[in-house]
């Protein structure tokens, strides 16, 4: 059975992954001029880090580079174990580039090990909820192949939805443009944001308001959500408590049998979406560009 590894930007706490005997990799960012390695809340200061990007200090993100990958995966071919990772969206990030270098040049070395790569096209605990659930069937003695499978499947009923209070991160993040930044935090226009096919971000409609936002982001959940007793529900906050609350009411009042599940989102993520960010995953029968939601419904 292989080594099953994720990475930090699964937004799974610290806890959860150690339970399920995960090895996870720290992905980088520097605020101001220190560099740190997100440990899923293990020791992070969430309260420090927010204050100072709302106080105005930069906080950049970057790619772990190929000797960082090689240093991580080594020991484990060196003691005969294949490696398993399941990763964030690679058109999010430049670091799977290094990735692939480092993976090319130990199979090179050790040509006898596997090292399996899946790519579940999400980030946070859209991530997270697939390393979860295959994780725990890892657990029962799962093959790479039927991990695999799973997860294939999977990965097509995981829904994100998420909503940023302040547009121009996402303009930074080449996400938006200038103008539709400015003028949408203006006029608190809140474009509602997916991950598509590809793992890209998708605009799935757009809401004026704060309160409207938070009232469609349940609906989405009530409406199309699927399997609620088996799989839970994230509400995902980027230090914006009380709205991550009322969004996990308003769920809880629509679909009882709901269990909902209240999460920060970590310094890593919240550099590129900014405080304020306000999100909801559960499993839906598919993604949610596949979905077909007439635009009127968002207007009311």
């Amino acid at each position: 059975m292989s080594v099953l590894f994720c990475d930090s930007n699964c937004e799974l706490w610290f806890d959860e992954v150690e339970r399920l005997g995960l090895k996870f990799i720290s992905m980088p960012y520097t605020l101001e001029d220190t560099e740190y390695f997100y440990d899923l809340g293990k020791n992070t200061d969430f309260d420090f880090w927010y204050k100072s990007v709302r106080n105005g200090a930069k906080c950049i993100t970057s790619a772990l580079n190929p000797e960082m990958y090689d240093e991580i995966f080594r020991p484990y071919f060196e003691k005969g174990e294949d490696i398993f990772y399941i990763t964030f969206s690679h058109a999010l990030s430049g670091t799977f580039q290094s990735l692939d270098a480092a993976v090319k040049k130990l199979k090179e070395e050790f040509p006898d090990r596997k090292f399996t790569v899946f790519n579940t096209k999400e980030i946070s605990l859209g991530a997270g909820l697939q390393v979860k659930y295959a994780a725990e069937l890892w657990r029962t003695g799962a093959s790479d192949g039927e991990l695999f499978k799973f997860l294939n499947e999977f990965t097509n009923r995981v829904a994100t939805y998420f909503a940023c209070d302040d547009l121009m991160y996402l303009h930074k993040g080449g996400r938006l443009s200038l103008t539709s930044g400015i003028f949408g935090t203006i006029l608190g226009i809140k474009p509602v944001l997916t991950f598509n096919e590809e793992g890209g971000l998708s605009v799935v409609y757009k809401v004026r308001g704060r309160k409207r936002t938070i009232r469609n982001l349940a609906r989405r959940v009530v409406e199309d959500g699927v399997e609620l007793d088996k799989y839970e529900v994230y509400v995902v906050d980027a230090d914006c408590g009380e709205d991550g609350d009322l969004l996990a009411r308003l769920i809880k009042e629509g679909r009882p049998e709901a269990e909902v599940k209240r999460q920060i989102v970590g310094p890593v993520i919240a550099s590129h979406c900014g405080p304020g960010t306000l999100g909801v995953i559960f499993v839906a029968k598919e993604r949610p560009i596949k979905l077909s939601v007439p635009e009127q419904e968002f207007n009311s």
